[in-house]
């Protein structure tokens, strides 16, 4: 809880409310009685007017505190300086001890000790003076009455400076409670902004992935089975068309693939996008197939049974080093496309032999590469694109296959 005086201005009206009822039942009950019953005119109007001082001080408890303190003890000292009895509107005093304790923060606190200390020595002394003259027949009793009524004094300042204490100790822990709670909060929720943020980038790395293997791959062989096309035109019509049926197979399914990723995106159930098959190792000889007759593929072991994350992996790093094949390793180059399944582990392999060194130091093939690594890396695999020594260059792909996904399946194509 706040404890700078800004803050006890702020406090409701309600709780004004009780504090002038508290000073008021406190003026009526200590105050107006005595004085009706008072030992004298000039005592009694004298014990009013301090009790009058007294109550109005405690109407400042919450708001000014050690101001309430600075003018209780004003009128205790006037008090003992002009009364030499007490009076029942002294309880007053406890009340300001209390809510100095509860409402002044740290050490500051603690003055109300010293002034109640000062106090209840003063004024027992002072009071016992008058209550017993002429009563005492042994010369050390006052003095031992005086030792009781000052440890009774202190004792009750003491108390009532401990429950204060307490209370704003109890106070401030469930305000730092509920801080922490708050903190907490905007720390789950900055989090989860944080989580949604890298889910969209994900995302949109994913898409970005998926466009540029799909475009990328699907434009290189239109292009190069079209400048085939118009060579064969010339020399073998007949094969031509054979061309022609790739570009335009090539050609449709590079649009399916895409109308699938944005019914994805936009969620139309109605289409079935989140249900269509995406590649996979099955399909993989047959993209392969379509590059062209540059490349050939061979197959080691048996195919196993995987996740489509995983499968689409493996088709995606296949599709973008055939790509770069076709794009970059010149128009003589020859690529190998070994795949290896063993126990655990798939390793997909596609080497060329076309400029190697001197088309991986130009630009084309970086976006490729990283879309390969970050597919790689999040499956848990590795991947290694580097020249060959001599010519070509090399893409191997190392990915673990889950004992529960290493089932064998039917002979690929």
């Amino acid at each position: 809880m706040d404890t700078s005086p800004d803050a006890y201005q702020e406090l409701s009206h309600a709780t004004w409310a009780l504090d002038c009822a508290v000073s008021g039942l406190l003026f009526v009950f200590t105050v107006i009685p005595f004085a009706m019953v008072g030992a004298g005119v000039q005592d009694a109007a004298v014990a009013t007017l301090i009790g009058t001082m007294l109550c109005a001080a405690t109407l400042l408890r919450r708001r000014r505190p050690l101001l309430t303190l600075a003018v209780t003890t004003v009128a205790c000292l006037a008090h003992v300086w002009c009364l030499a009895w007490p009076t029942p509107s002294l309880v007053c005093v406890l009340l300001v001890t209390y809510s100095v304790a509860r409402w002044v923060p740290g050490k500051l606190a603690r003055i109300v000790l010293v002034i109640g200390a000062i106090g209840s020595v003063l004024g027992p002394a002072r009071w016992l003076g008058f209550l017993t003259s002429g009563y005492i027949v042994r010369a050390d009793f006052p003095l031992v009455f005086h030792l009781l009524a000052t440890l009774g004094c202190a004792g009750l300042v003491v108390t009532c400076y401990a429950i204060g204490r307490r209370v704003r100790e109890s106070a401030e822990a469930t305000r730092q409670r509920i801080i922490a709670e708050g903190e907490r909060r905007s720390l789950e929720l900055a989090e989860r902004e944080q989580s949604a943020r890298m889910a969209d980038v994900s995302a949109r790395s994913q898409i970005a992935r998926e466009l540029h293997d799909i475009v990328a791959h699907s434009l290189s062989v239109i292009i190069v089975q079209a400048e085939g096309g118009r060579a064969l035109a010339k020399k073998q019509p007949e094969q031509a068309a054979v061309v022609l049926d790739t570009i335009s197979e090539t050609g449709r399914e590079a649009l399916a693939e895409m109308r699938h990723i944005v019914d994805v995106l936009r969620g139309d159930a109605s289409t079935g996008a989140e249900y269509a098959p995406t590649p996979g190792l099955p399909e993989i000889p047959e993209m392969v197939e379509r590059s062209g007759g540059r490349v050939r593929l061979y197959v080691e072991g048996t195919p196993p049974a995987v996740q489509p994350a995983l499968g689409l992996t493996v088709y995606r790093v296949v599709q973008e080093a055939l790509t770069n094949v076709l794009k970059h390793a010149g128009p003589d180059a020859t690529a190998t496309v070994t795949l290896t399944y063993s126990e655990g582990l798939i390793v997909a392999e596609i080497s060329d032999d076309g400029l190697g060194s001197l088309a991986a130091a130009g630009d084309g093939r970086g976006h490729g590469l990283q879309g390969m690594r970050e597919r790689v890396t999040s499956m848990h695999g590795q991947l290694m694109a580097q020249p060959r020594a001599g010519a070509g260059f090399l893409v191997r792909a190392i990915l673990p296959v889950p004992l529960k996904d290493s089932q064998p399946t039917k002979e690929m194509r």
